[in-house]
């Protein structure tokens, strides 16, 4: 958007609402096509060199056939570049496209080298502040030639641009993600132990205390809804209170019928086996006494 040429009619500006919600979602998706093939192309093209290495080396026979075009593709998927490769590819087109474009709008549009440059990057990002246009002057020499000409450059530059741009947004995020590591494993470790030891009487389950596991799509932590309601300091509900602490409630049971019965309670071979023997609380200490005085009696 220059703004050399603008709707100036209510139904015209109504018409480019509705087209640009097409052409730009169908202009972005020929894009994201064209990166996904450029990654195909590079894939491809290292497969093959590592395919003519081994066979220099006599590990693979120099007639070997290729299987079929499917079979050929799923082979591809474990050749797939690296994203600093593919960023140092699409840096070095831009380069060369913009050098190029910048070589024939110099002398056509009388520019200086630098403004030319400067052209391209806003053209290609599709930034288009309006201040530099081509193709306004009266005259050109092979005006139709010069049209196409541009019409090329700025395709080409704008899909490269573009499929920089996505690559650079993943290495952003690839480093965003390696520093909030960092300083995870220096900083989150201290802060929860200073959590948990001012919090050491809070009854809390188990699978809060470990540490939730960064996502990489999500880039947040996996832990549930509850989990965080009971690091708020709120109430947990009794089932989880009896699923997370079984193993503490029962050696508590256990330490109280032993306390109840003042000795570690020994199941005799004459006592009866009902349905509460063998158990602990307050039943299996009831039990227990009636067991002993009819042992008794």
């Amino acid at each position: 958007g220059f703004g050399m040429t603008t709707p100036a009619t209510v139904a015209g500006k109504i018409f480019l609402i509705f087209y640009g919600l097409i052409g730009c979602a169908g202009t972005i998706l020929f894009f994201n096509l064209f990166l996904e093939r450029l990654i195909t192309v590079i894939a491809y093209v290292m497969k093959s060199c590592h395919e003519r290495q081994l066979r220099r080396k006599g590990v693979l026979p120099h007639n070997g056939r290729r299987g079929s075009g499917t079979s050929e593709v799923d082979s591809l998927a474990g050749w797939k570049p690296s994203v600093y490769y593919v960023m140092l590819i699409l840096c070095v087109a831009s380069l060369v496209i913009s050098c190029c474009a910048s070589a024939m709008y110099t002398p056509i549009e009388e520019w200086s080298y630098f403004d030319s440059l400067y052209f391209c990057f806003v053209a290609f990002s599709t930034i288009g502040f309006g201040d530099l246009v081509s193709s306004q002057n009266i005259k050109y020499e092979n005006q139709g030639l010069y049209r196409f000409g541009n019409f090329v450059f700025i395709l080409m530059g704008v899909c490269c641009i573009y499929s920089l741009f996505n690559v650079i947004s993943i290495v952003i995020k690839q480093s965003i993600n390696w520093i909030l590591k960092k300083l995870d494993c220096r900083c989150c470790h201290r802060c929860q132990r200073k959590l948990f030891r001012s919090r050491r009487n809070v009854v809390m389950p188990g699978n809060v205390r470990s540490r939730g596991n960064i996502s990489i799509e999500t880039d947040v932590f996996n832990e549930s809804d509850t989990d965080g309601r009971r690091l708020s300091g709120e109430m947990i509900s009794m089932k989880d209170f009896l699923a997370s602490n079984k193993v503490s409630l029962a050696i508590m049971q256990k330490q109280l019928s032993e306390t109840a019965n003042g000795y570690p309670r020994q199941m005799s071979s004459n006592s009866k086996q009902n349905g509460f023997s063998g158990g602990v609380g307050a039943l299996a200490i009831m039990n227990n006494r009636l067991a002993e005085t009819s042992v008794d009696r």
